[in-house]
Order: structure tokens, then sequence, then C-alpha cells
């Protein structure tokens, strides 16, 4: 280890020797937690203009840091600058060079703060920005799924409950339902941003620090909505990155749901939709085959997620208070999260403005599952049968169209009258499967024009959170 190196860590000189290479490999998080660089400066910047207006530093050690870590960032940027595995982590590279290229002032800058309080600000900040962006990712999935919403508001689907055949809906609305999701996901992020943008520095290592910190300036200063209010909390907390966790974990459930829905409609024995080629591979063996990796590969990263937040809160469940290196082990499963879910969002936003619907065979599917006995079930209602007499009715029917391989709508007016006189002519009008979507005019229901109106009201609900 060079002498300047030596000299940047720490607690060098209390000790008769140095950390061993295999250690050094052990405990060094530099190669993951170099990404925090620009949250990392951006906090040194603000903790160093509190320094200067209160007096603690002077205005030239500022001007002297400010200039450094323009530098530094310029290094960074353009690939120049060299990360150290001897000097542990992005907080202690960046400060090594600050001093080599500024001097004194660079080792001015660690004043009433430490490491603790220094990455707990430093991962709130990055995950704040990114908390944002997977906002903005959710919204353009929502927008992608609300297109497809409304070319398809006349499609019907069959809907399914233990995926038997049930009641047929617009293939619009099944779509709205993601929507909701991941509408809810969206929701989760803002609520997590909250407590996200808290401000730690100033808890210094455990216990607050001696020096008069203006620890509000550094909030307003790095746009953060207010304080952690006790030093030991600050330092060691990690509940917001698993919140963060938990809430990307659900909106990767609500992929992975979309996602088997996808895989099952895509193949022969469905046969509902086309996804484009570009997410598509094929086999090395069989020729004609198109699979949807996207879609299983979401499906099996949502797993992946989860396990991260199995880890985090695993990480968390055995730590007294405050500060211990377990908590470097926070960074890799909340990075990859974050890595995995943008990267998710984004491809599934592309990909569902892809896809391509086959009306007919959805069309034809519903009228194999007797989806309408509910509706006929409901005419009787109408009729003045009690509701579970009606179904008993109904029932009856559906069997004598099963033992003749019909429809219910199939049948002819005389054999419906056998089971109940009240039947009339216009029972074929609630019988089809159109006459079906049409009659569901309750709010949150699948008639085309209340999923019309609901696609309306949410593309314009997201083009005024976009701008």
């Amino acid at each position: 280890m060079s002498q300047l190196d030596q000299k940047s860590q720490a607690w060098s000189a209390l000790f008769s020797e140095p950390v061993s290479d295999l250690v050094k490999r052990y405990t060094a998080s530099v190669d993951f937690d170099k990404r925090l660089w620009r949250a990392d400066i951006r906090g040194s910047l603000a903790h160093a203009g509190m320094l200067a207006g209160q007096g603690i530093i002077s205005v030239q050690d500022l001007t002297e840091i400010q200039r450094g870590m323009a530098q530094i960032s310029q290094e960074i940027e353009s690939g120049a600058f060299q990360w150290k595995l001897d000097l542990e982590d992005v907080h202690l590279n960046i400060e090594a060079r600050l001093t080599q290229l500024v001097g004194d002032a660079g080792k001015r800058l660690h004043t009433g703060r430490s490491r603790n309080d220094q990455v707990a600000t430093d991962v709130r900040l990055w995950l704040r920005d990114e908390i944002d962006l997977i906002s903005g990712l959710l919204l353009d999935l929502q927008k992608a799924l609300l297109e497809l919403a409304e070319k398809n508001v006349d499609v019907i689907l069959p809907g399914f409950t233990h995926l038997q055949v049930a009641q047929p809906v617009s293939f619009g609305h099944h779509m709205l339902a993601y929507v909701e999701m991941f509408a809810r996901d969206t929701e989760r992020m803002a609520d997590v941003r909250k407590r996200v943008n808290r401000l730690p520095l100033g808890a210094a290592a455990l216990a607050g620090t001696s020096y008069p910190l203006d620890r509000q300036a550094v909030a307003d200063a790095l746009e953060m909505e207010g304080l952690c209010q006790n030093s030991l909390d600050a330092v060691s907390d990690r509940d917001f990155a698993i919140e963060f966790t938990a809430a990307a974990t659900l909106a990767m459930v609500h992929i992975s749901r979309l996602s088997e829905e996808l895989i099952l409609w895509m193949s022969q024995n469905f046969g509902f939709i086309r996804i484009a080629d570009r997410f598509t591979t094929g086999s090395s063996i069989m020729p004609q085959k198109k699979n949807p990796d996207v879609p299983e590969l979401a499906r099996g990263k949502t797993g992946r997620v989860a396990g991260h937040l199995v880890a985090l809160v695993t990480l968390m469940k055995g730590q007294p208070l405050a500060y211990n290196k377990d908590n470097q082990e926070d960074k890799e499963p909340l990075f990859d999260t974050v890595d995995t879910l943008k990267d998710t969002l984004r491809i599934f936003a592309d990909m569902m403005r892809g896809i391509t619907v086959n009306a007919p065979a959805m069309e034809a599917a519903a009228r194999k599952g007797y989806a309408t006995a509910t509706d006929l079930a409901d005419y009787l209602v109408k009729k003045g049968l009690p509701f579970r007499d009606a179904h008993e009715t109904v029932a009856h029917a559906v069997k004598k169209a099963q033992e003749q391989g019909v429809d219910l709508s199939e049948l002819p007016l005389q054999t419906l009258q056998d089971f109940h006189a009240s039947i009339e002519q216009d029972v074929f009008d609630v019988l089809s499967l159109r006459g079906s979507v049409e009659a569901r005019k309750v709010v949150g229901g699948t008639a085309t024009q209340n999923v019309r109106e609901q696609v309306r009201a949410k593309l314009a609900a997201l083009g005024a959170a976009s701008r």
C-alpha cells in the first residue's frame, strides 16, 4: 500500500500491521458501490457548503473542495478515475483523490460526519432518483396497456376463474385490470419515496456531533423532505431499502401474472395473441417454435427480486444498534432489484405495444365454456325466480347443451322453455356474448362504454402526471 493510500485510511495509525489482501477483497465494496459516486459527491458538496456557512471551514476550503469535486466528476465520467481496492469503498476513493487534488481542504471535508451517516445519505439520494425513473417507467407501461386496451375494447375474451371459462369480458377490460395493478405500484413508489427522502447526514457515527451543524440547510440543498430525528436510527436503519424492495417485488409479481397470461395466450392451445418476433426466440432443434422468452424470463426474475427482499429482511433482523458492517450487504440486492425492475418495465412497455390480438380465437374460446350461463340465471331472476332456483335451473340447461354438444344460445326456444316457462324469445339477446358484456354497466364492469370511458380517463390522467 502506498504511503498516500495508507494515510487516507483514518484508522491506519492504530494498527501494527496492514490488512491482509484476503480481508481487503472480502470487505471491500468499491466494485459495486462506486455507482453511488454522483450521490456521494452531491452529498459532500452540500455538507461542505453547510460547513462553510456555519464557519466550521473557510470559504477558501469550500472553493477548493468544489473545484476538486468538479475534476473528480469529470474523471469518473470519462473513465480516467482510478478506483482502488485498498481504499475499500466509493467514499474513501473520492476523499483520497480530493485530498490529492486540493490538500488540507479535502481533509477538512469529513468534519462533522462519519462514513456511517455518509453512506446512508448516499443510498437514499441514489434510491430517490431511481424511484423517480421507475415511476416514469410504470406510467409508460400503463400507457402501453391503455393503448392496447383502446384498440381492442370490442374484442370479447373469455374471462377465467380456476382457469375455466367463466364469463365473457372485453379484452380492453382485461388490460385495464393490469393498469390498476401498476397504478397501485406507482402509488406505492411515491409513498416509499417520502420515507427514502429523509436526511441522515449529521448523525455522524451514531451519537450526533459536537459541531454546530445546520442539518436542515443540508436537507434543503439536497431537496430532502425531512431529517432523520434519531442519530442511532439514522445510521443503522435500512427499512427504507426493504420497503422499496417490497414495493418492487409487488410490481414484479404483477409483471409475472401478466407474463403467465401472455405465455398461455401465445401457446397454440390458446392462440389468442401474437408477440412481436423481436421479443421471442426460436428452438435449436425445432424450427417451428417461437418461444415467449421475455415473459418467461420476467416470471423467473420475479423470484430473484422476491429473494432480494428476503435477503434484506434477514440482513436487518438480528442487528443491534447502531451501525454494523452487515449493512454493506444491503447494496447488491438493492442495486440488482432496481436494475431488474427498470429493465423489465422498459421491455414490457415496448412488448405490449407489439402485441397482435386474435379476436376470432378469443371469441371462439368464449363460446366453448357456456360463458353466458350466469346471464341466463340473471334473466330468470328478473322474471321472478329466486337466484338459487335460477342457478339450479340453468345448471340443468347447461347439462342438456353439453349432451347435445351445443352452446346455450344454440338450444331451441322450446327446449329452453322446458326448463322454465317464463323464458321468451328475448333470451337469445341475453345469451349472446355481446349481450352479456354490454349488460355489465355497473361501475367497474366490462360493458364496452365503461371500458372506453375508463381508458379515456386514465390516458388523460397519465398525460397530466407526465407533464
